[in-house]
């Protein structure tokens, strides 16, 4: 898998359309995550899904969905920053759950604290209506290469 990806790599960065890279993850696909470049920040959203929902009485978002939206974030981010062949092979993910995930679309950024040749250190957070209004965050550490 390491030259397919490898190319879809590069023509993500080439063409600045980052769809492709993400369908190669098939769970990415069935929650419906997007990828937006907005200067040199990368903005995931997950739209709304009705699949996506755990609690139907509010209506709210399965907190698994959130959490897997946190982690495909850094590990697209990872990716695409560091343009690695493979995927980064999660260390530890640790969520806080700030406010329910209403029915409507969710974004997320990831803010790579410290990496190195090996492990890299992160942190996402995701939003609905303001970013400074967080409805999750999370932290993980990530393996690197083929570890």
């Amino acid at each position: 898998m390491t030259e397919p990806l490898n190319d879809v790599l590069r023509q993500a960065h080439e063409q600045g359309e980052y769809q492709p890279l993400i369908d190669l993850i098939p769970y990415a696909r069935i929650i419906g995550v997007r990828c937006e470049r907005l200067g040199d920040e990368m903005i995931f959203r997950l739209p709304f899904n009705g699949d996506n929902i755990g609690n139907p009485t509010i209506p709210a978002l399965h907190g698994g969905v959130i959490a897997s939206f946190l982690e495909l974030t850094a590990v697209f981010q990872l990716m695409l920053q560091q343009q690695a062949p493979t995927l980064p092979k999660i260390i530890d993910f640790s969520v806080d759950y700030m406010r329910a995930g209403l029915a409507k679309d969710t974004y997320a950024m990831c803010e790579v604290a410290r990496q190195g040749r090996r492990v890299a250190n992160c942190s996402v957070t995701a939003w609905q209506g303001r970013k400074r209004e967080p409805i999750a965050t999370a932290r993980a550490h990530f393996l690197l290469g083929n570890g």
